[in-house]
């Protein structure tokens, strides 16, 4: 067999995605033929021993494609683990069957619509910066929303240093003391909203993910999960903004 990248070899066995199997590496974590490996290093699957934390990694020939649909509580970090200790959505999928991790990010104050697999080629496509699907975000900000607020909003901003494509806002409760705004964003920016809403002094109580293309949450229950159908995976793959 052809040699592959080592973090690739991680990623197709459904150990970890390609970038925590990079930092996994860098950590001295990985090991190729009882040696610690390097980042860039190749191997040739038929013929090296590849341990992680001192257990073997094989591709499983019958593993499938699995991807579930998350409905992530508030106060749990997009992680499979986290060295100081706080609560990490892995938690939340012990039961799925076969280990799989994030695709994507959402920070540790927000909830909802979280993909998950064990298709590190999959994982790959949904968080490459050239995957422009559109997502969906329910936002609850605290008083009242002004029109110039919101075309603000829709409009590209400068967020550290980088400017923003333009934003969908739409206005889905307006209260007195609250108002709830829908956000479809092409991007995925680390924290994005929140730093949005900042600059035209919004204060953000609740961000919540709906949908990612036409995936939507629904009525799944928080911390709940579902298996995404084989129609569903195959529009992932194929999905463009």
């Amino acid at each position: 067999m052809e040699e592959i990248r080592l973090q690739k070899y991680l990623s197709d066995c459904g150990v970890m995605s390609r970038r925590a199997a990079e930092e996994e590496i860098r950590r001295g974590r990985i090991k190729v033929n009882g040696t610690v490996a390097e980042i860039g290093q190749k191997i040739d699957p038929d013929r090296d021993e590849v341990t992680y934390r001192g257990q073997p990694v094989s591709k499983d020939p019958s593993r499938g494609t699995v991807v579930i649909m998350l409905n992530k509580p508030r106060g749990y970090l997009t992680a499979m683990r986290d060295d100081r200790g706080r609560k990490c959505v892995s938690e939340l999928v012990r039961e799925v069957g076969c280990r799989v991790y994030p695709c994507g990010r959402l920070d540790l104050e927000s909830e909802g619509l979280l993909l998950m697999t064990n298709d590190g080629e999959l994982a790959h496509r949904l968080t490459h910066p050239s995957f422009h699907i559109p997502k969906i975000y329910h936002v609850r900000v605290d008083g009242e929303v002004s029109p110039e607020q919101i075309k603000t909003l829709s409009r590209p901003m400068e967020i550290d240093g980088y400017r923003t494509k333009p934003a969908e806002i739409e206005v889905v409760t307006r209260k007195q003391d609250y108002s709830v705004l829908a956000f479809t964003l092409h991007e995925g920016r680390n924290r994005q909203i929140r730093k949005m809403c900042e600059q035209v002094g919004l204060r953000v109580l609740v961000l919540k993910r709906i949908a990612i293309g036409n995936i939507r949450l629904g009525l799944l229950r928080t911390g709940g999960y579902k298996k995404l159908t084989r129609e569903q995976i195959a529009y992932l793959r194929t999905a463009k903004g």
